[in-house]
């Protein structure tokens, strides 16, 4: 929540004045600046802006109000965004984002960001540019010159800890850099992220660098083509696109908006005068980068994708959104398959124009790239193109033009109404019908789509410590999904906790002298997922440390610095602990309790059902370290799965890699050994 206080932080940080100019010719006439409305066409001005009152008003349309109602008008955002907004372009922390943070801060991040982005452009400049595989032979051969590079701040990243030694110089730590995904942590030691890549910023709506794209040069085996930042506190894939800061004006006064593939083709559009053009960032087209360009009053979206099988692909996902966007989605393929900077290379600028004014409604690329070449004649030829359609169809099942869509493929088909109806009926749906992809983030939750597990909780397990209590998993709005439906198999219902939000689940017998006692449990539901034990354990102490905190954070501060090694098994979770144990000394309960659900709206849920601090048979202190000595010992077991994960995937088993995580394996499983043995003692005492 977005407190009056921010909001009048905000309000005075805010040049409204400058923030009009942006867009719209002012003349001063005595106190106020007048021009013409930005939001209808008019020749004479009749809007104004008085920075004492700090309101504006139109005569014309009649339109007016403060400077969150302009943002909100001109930005195409509800109420509480436009303070995030004015916010971010004035780099202000909110207490909502103060709530649930750990780590660095924002601005501290971007202008880390910045730098990083300074340094790269200097690399490329001071390059030899010698051969075929150097950086500034590659943007060369893209026909990008020195000006386009300076221009969108192109670089080259050489690796070798060279950034990390850079930025300490700068006087940016570590923790900042790894924060900022510049830079990984290997061993306790930061090295750099991006090795002998050429590099592309991407930036906010201000222009600022909150991320990178890294191209590896030269043939490189085992070695990604592209590498991009992950998610960090200033940057979504999902939420972002490359160049809409240089787009948005474009896109604002024609109402269109160019979608491209790749950053070297956005680049080629730009320079040959298409400043609409804009790309995802290493991730499928979604929805939230639909809802950006909307706020641009974008009518008309042209993707343009490669003519090739992946960008076939790439049409069939972007069909899911045809029905949730008041913009027509169009496609086009360009001649021999050719990508934008390709065809711009081998074309004038203007030969292009035509081709994006022809473009075709995005569901007739799909049914005709789909139909083309079947043999429609063969019963089963038809039956397999029904099912293949059907599948791409499935995300608009319940939608309203759906009949139009069914009714066209029957007739394509030649084959009955009902039957396509009821094959797109049953044609299972996406993993993610919204666009986005499950994620794994440093907590070990999955987020942004999939399925919701339902409450279950932890049980005992041979050797080691039992805590009994409901583990939250939950059906709630907030969006949060823990684990993908493949890592599941069908099990018993006892498996499963009950349909119902936050609370409910199982609870198994204690061991012995630990003072925690099951709770009933209550009737099975439809088996739904399975979670593992493991994680059945951690989820339910986890909560048992929140409620711990909840009653007094004081003792559990003592454990902060532990705290901040574990790997949580749900990152609403961790929010929560952070959030609670950043409360001043002496903080009232309650007060604690509305810190934490400031940061997760579900925390009174999850705070409510603890048991264990509750539990006769031990005292307060030896009942808190339990708790944390379990949660510590669950978490090791994870992380050591984890680096099992990673060396899997290291291409030299001997490699000084590989060796870095072999050593923190053994550190971790060394303690996670003590904390087994300390914990069987105290279960046995």
């Amino acid at each position: 929540m977005i407190t009056d206080e921010d909001k009048e932080k905000v309000r005075q940080a805010t040049d409204f004045v400058q923030l009009v100019a942006e867009t719209v010719e002012l003349r001063q006439r005595g106190q106020e600046f007048w021009g013409c409305c930005p939001f209808h066409g008019e020749k004479s001005p009749s809007f104004k802006v008085n920075p004492n009152t700090g309101l504006w008003h139109c005569f014309g349309c009649g339109e007016g109000g403060d400077v969150f109602s302009y943002v909100q008008k001109r930005e195409n955002l509800d109420f509480p965004d436009a303070i995030r907004y004015l916010a971010d372009r004035a780099g202000i922390e909110l207490a909502e984002e103060r709530g649930g943070r750990r780590g660095p801060r924002r601005n501290r991040l971007i202008e880390c960001l910045t730098e990083a982005q300074s340094f790269y452009a200097t690399m490329l400049m001071r390059g030899r540019g010698e051969g075929p595989d150097s950086a500034r032979a590659y943007f060369a051969s893209r026909g990008f010159g020195g000006d386009v590079c300076r221009r969108w701040g192109l670089g080259y990243a050489p690796g070798r800890g060279s950034l990390v030694a850079h930025l300490r110089s700068k006087g940016f730590s570590p923790a900042e850099m790894i924060a900022a995904d510049l830079a990984l942590d290997r061993g306790g030691r930061a090295v750099d992220r991006f090795f002998e890549r050429v590099m592309f910023p991407i930036c906010d709506e201000q222009g600022r660098a909150i991320a990178f794209g890294g191209r590896v040069i030269g043939p490189k085996k085992d070695t990604a083509k592209y590498v991009n930042t992950r998610d960090t506190a200033v940057f979504n894939k999902g939420k972002h696109l490359f160049a809409y800061d240089r787009a948005k004006e474009t896109m604002a006064a024609t109402g269109e908006a160019i979608v491209c593939e790749g950053y070297t083709d956005v680049i080629s559009m730009h320079e040959h005068g298409f400043t609409n053009a804009v790309a995802a960032l290493g991730t499928a087209f979604r929805l939230d980068h639909i809802k950006l360009m909307e706020r641009q009053r974008v009518n008309r979206i042209i993707c343009m994708f490669d003519g090739d099988a992946a960008g076939q692909r790439a049409a069939e996902r972007a069909v899911q959104f045809i029905d949730k966007t008041s913009a027509e989605l169009r496609c086009v393929v360009l001649p021999d398959n050719q990508d934008p900077m390709e065809f711009l290379q081998a074309h004038p600028a203007d030969e292009l124009r035509p081709l994006l004014d022809a473009a075709r409604p995005l569901m007739d690329f799909v049914f005709d790239k789909r139909l083309a070449g079947a043999d429609l004649g063969s019963p089963g030829a038809r039956v397999a193109v029904l099912e293949s359609m059907a599948k791409v169809l499935a995300p608009l099942k319940k939608s309203v033009v759906m009949p139009e869509y069914a009714a066209r493929l029957a007739d394509a088909l030649q084959m009955d109404l009902g039957d396509v109806k009821d094959a797109i009926r049953d044609a299972p749906m996406p993993r993610d019908d919204s666009g986005s992809s499950p994620r794994r983030g440093r907590s070990g939750g999955y987020r942004d789509g999939g399925p919701r597990a339902k409450a279950v909780s932890g049980g005992g397990r041979a050797g080691a410590p039992a805590l009994a209590s409901s583990a939250p998993y939950a059906s709630d709005e907030d969006g949060y999904d823990y684990v993908p439906a493949e890592a599941y198999e069908d099990v018993p219902a006892e498996a499963y906790g009950d349909a119902g939000g936050y609370g409910g689940g199982y609870g198994e017998p204690a061991a012995a002298g630990t003072g925690f006692s099951p709770a009933a449990a209550p009737a099975p539901a439809a088996p739904r997922y399975r979670l593992s034990e493991e994680e059945r354990m951690q989820l339910a102490c986890e909560q048992e440390l929140l409620c711990a905190l909840a009653a007094d954070p004081d003792p559990v501060k003592a454990y902060a610095e532990r705290l901040a090694d574990i790997s949580w098994a749900d990152s609403r979770h961790e929010a929560m602990a952070w959030a609670m144990l950043s409360t001043p000394a002496g903080a009232s309960p309650a007060d604690v309790v509305a810190a934490a659900t400031a940061a997760c709206e579900s925390a009174p849920q999850v705070l409510s059902a603890g048991r264990v601090m509750g539990e006769a048979g031990m005292e307060e202190g030896q009942k808190l370290e339990l708790i944390v000595n379990t949660l510590e010992w669950l978490s090791c077991q994870r992380r050591v799965r984890q680096i099992r994960g990673k060396l899997r995937s290291v291409p030299d088993a001997y490699g000084d890699e590989a060796q870095e995580l072999y050593a923190e394996a053994a550190r971790l499983q060394s303690r996670a050994n003590d904390l087994r043995e300390c914990l069987s003692s105290t279960n046995n005492a």
